[in-house]
């Protein structure tokens, strides 16, 4: 995967220091990978990533596209903590199957694969946009963007966010949104018949019902308002049905 870039975290204090920032309790290292996001203090999507152990040290997997922004903000939160943040030359392989040696389990879903990190990148051929739109794995970049929510993208049930770990940046609003709040917007699968592509509006009559966003065949993920997403909907020249 020439699209993702690896960061090494070392020092004494680096996982307290992740601790006080993600999404995703540091601890669960112990098991594998742990799959995570930085908000702004408003409680607002600004990258997700997935945390690797390295011995005592902590890899950074990150799409490239966010990378110096990552690079950035978490040198900004460092201040006096004993971290060391430097960019690598690895790369990451991903696949289906068997589990490599050396390979983590992909945490958000069982059928999402694993990855495997070192100097061989690439894949094995699977055809990732159908499984993340079959499972509802939201892409960096495509669904999970600025100013987005996580709890509307699902990362509860991605293992992305942990209720009990404490304070991380923008806790308190997506604490808020997980206890006070029932949901209104948010991904979902939908059925497509016909001609739409990545952004077409979805429209139920003449009200906006949300966005077409990845497509595998007949189906897609998209971004919706719950309460507008009923009956048949239309995007582009297609009728599109939530499942």
């Amino acid at each position: 995967m020439t699209d993702r870039t690896i960061f090494r975290l070392t020092g004494d204090d680096a996982r307290d220091f992740l601790q006080g920032l993600v999404t995703n309790d540091v601890k669960k290292l112990d098991q594998g990978l742990v799959y995570a996001a930085l908000l702004t203090p408003q409680g607002k999507y600004m990258a997700d990533f997935f945390l690797v152990p390295e011995g005592e040290n902590i890899l950074i997997d990150v799409s490239s596209d966010l990378a110096a922004m990552l690079f950035q903000r978490l040198s900004m939160y460092k201040l006096r903590a004993q971290v060391t943040l430097e960019e690598t030359d690895l790369t990451v392989k991903r696949g289906t199957g068997d589990l490599p040696d050396g390979a983590f389990a992909d945490p958000r879903h069982p059928e999402m694969g694993w990855r495997l990190y070192g100097a061989e990148g690439g894949d094995d051929g699977s055809d990732w946009t159908a499984l993340r739109v079959t499972h509802l794995v939201p892409e960096t970049g495509v669904e999970l963007t600025p100013d987005s929510f996580i709890l509307e993208a699902g990362f509860e049930r991605l293992n992305g966010v942990d209720f009990r770990k404490g304070c991380y940046v923008g806790q308190e609003v997506t604490a808020r949104m997980k206890h006070k709040t029932e949901l209104r917007k948010g991904l979902a699968r939908v059925s497509v018949e016909g001609d739409a592509a990545t952004g077409d509006k979805i429209l139920n009559g003449v009200k906006e019902a949300g966005e077409l966003l990845s497509r595998a065949g007949d189906e897609a993920i998209a971004y919706l308002r719950f309460d507008r997403a009923k009956d048949d909907m239309q995007a582009g020249d297609a009728v599109v049905r939530r499942l």
